[in-house]
């Protein structure tokens, strides 16, 4: 009996083992690892407007025709991609110019796996009419992009002229990109120099002639695929990548929104690692040091590894008061002759800070103020005295206020105290203070009270204003 009880615990125990095992290897498989999602969504936003009938490079072409061809030939190279989806809309080309029709825009071929002959199909079809609703187009291509993850999503604009309707295409695009429909988009102009009046609503790219145009169709959709990478050397004082640990965030430069956040991370030879990002927007790189450092518009090569360096030496700031081991007292850290508050330490803690001049505000009673010199690689210490405590008794409620005595004879006020109370008791740092006071009830200012006190470190007092 005893022997078959020892077996199914040990049964018992090497299941659990078992289970345990299989879960922590579950845990570890589940590992999030951020990158680029690996499906692509591209949305070909084709100008069909009634001035793509204008002639364009050779004799005897008008720009229609020839970027049908281009476009056509592009789009039949990508069906071998089993992991892009594209989709046409086509705007300008169902109503007459004289209708002035601004919403003339349609989504002629929606997204879906393999239909590239559909939409070649649709672009032969083009017979140009009508204006130019860029802004109202682009609008509805936000409703083009179906639900659900693992897809980016990309809008590739051609047209031949600017916006003809009215509508503001740079908010309109910025506003879409922040709510995450799709990433910045390309717009082709075909032609065209409007480099002011688009490139704010995406990466504008000039298409003079056809070739041009071929060219620069081909780079938008490779730029698209191509694998960046981005390395992050964060540089000490010494411009040595030695600095680490710290969460660098990438964020899209138009919309400020973040599209990477990571902790960052060397190896056992202190080499920072790789990571892959999305080359179709620009970045700021936001080092969350304190304060953060920020490297705006950062240049990244497509299709090739970077190397990012950006200066962060750091040193140390910790903040002790003599007996106290918790970590209670707060202080203010501002940079000097700044008002913005950057942090909140504790005491009996030790936290980093770019190098620099920082001035540092005890929230004790009465506050201090200290101006320290962080230095690369070392830590400054703010040591504060042990505090004492002053029991006061006012014998009735009423209204006063504390001040700090200076050695010069002046006084610095301190705080006012609560006038439902007859007794107060303050933990406050060694000092020579003056109470005054004056009772609810007292029929005139002249009988208002006060008195001059000394307090020592660890000190317990007992303070009768009227005494």
């Amino acid at each position: 009996m005893n022997r078959y009880i020892f077996l199914i615990t040990l049964r018992g125990a090497l299941l659990c083992m078992m289970v345990i095992t299989c879960c922590s290897l579950g845990f570890a498989q589940k590992k999030l690892i951020q990158g680029v999602p690996e499906k692509t969504r591209i949305l070909f936003l084709f100008d069909g407007s009634g001035s793509m009938l204008e002639p364009w490079g050779k004799p005897n072409q008008i720009k229609i025709n020839i970027a049908k061809s281009i476009l056509t030939q592009i789009v039949d190279s990508l069906s071998h991609n089993d992991k892009l989806e594209l989709a046409l809309r086509i705007y300008g080309h169902r109503s007459p110019r004289e209708a002035n029709n601004c919403k003339d825009t349609w989504l002629e071929v929606p997204f879906k796996p393999k239909n590239h002959k559909l939409i070649i199909d649709k672009i032969n079809e083009i017979k140009p009419k009508g204006v130019t609703p860029i802004t109202y187009s682009l609008e509805q291509a936000a409703k083009d992009f179906p639900g659900g993850i693992g897809y980016r999503n990309i809008v590739i604009l051609i047209t031949d002229g600017i916006e003809s309707c009215g509508g503001d295409l740079c908010a309109t695009s910025r506003e879409l990109q922040k709510k995450g429909v799709f990433l910045r988009p390309y717009i082709i102009g075909l032609g065209l120099r409007a480099e002011k009046t688009l490139d704010c609503a995406g990466k504008y790219i000039s298409a003079e002639t056809p070739q041009a145009f071929h060219e620069e169709l081909n780079k938008a959709i490779q730029a698209t695929f191509s694998k960046t990478t981005v390395s992050v050397e964060l540089l000490d004082a010494r411009n040595q990548p030695t600095e680490t640990n710290v969460n660098v965030s990438f964020v899209n430069s138009l919309t400020g929104i973040s599209m990477y956040d990571f902790v960052h991370y060397r190896d056992s030879q202190g080499r920072p690692d790789s990571v892959q990002i999305d080359p179709v927007v620009d970045y700021d790189f936001v080092v969350n040091t304190i304060p953060p450092v920020v490297k705006r518009n950062v240049a990244i090569g497509l299709g090739k590894h970077n190397t990012i360096r950006i200066p962060v030496p750091q040193g140390n700031l910790q903040v002790q008061q003599e007996g106290r081991k918790d970590n209670n007292l707060e202080v203010i850290v501002r940079e000097k002759d700044k008002t913005n508050i950057i942090h909140v330490q504790h005491s009996n803690e030790t936290v980093r800070y770019i190098t620099g001049k920082y001035e540092i505000e005890t929230l004790t009673l009465p506050r201090r103020k200290f101006t320290v010199d962080i230095q690369a690689n070392k830590t400054q210490n703010i040591y504060l005295p042990a505090p004492g405590i002053v029991n006061f008794n006012t014998i009735s409620t009423g209204y006063g206020s504390l001040y700090e005595m200076n050695a010069d004879g002046t006084q610095q006020w301190i705080c006012n105290l609560d006038n439902l109370k007859a007794n107060f008791t303050f933990t406050m740092l060694p000092g020579r203070y003056k109470i005054v006071f004056r009772v609810k009830n007292a029929s005139g200012s002249k009988f208002t009270g006060f008195k001059v006190f000394d307090l020592t470190p660890g000190e317990t007092k007992m303070l009768n204003v009227f005494n």
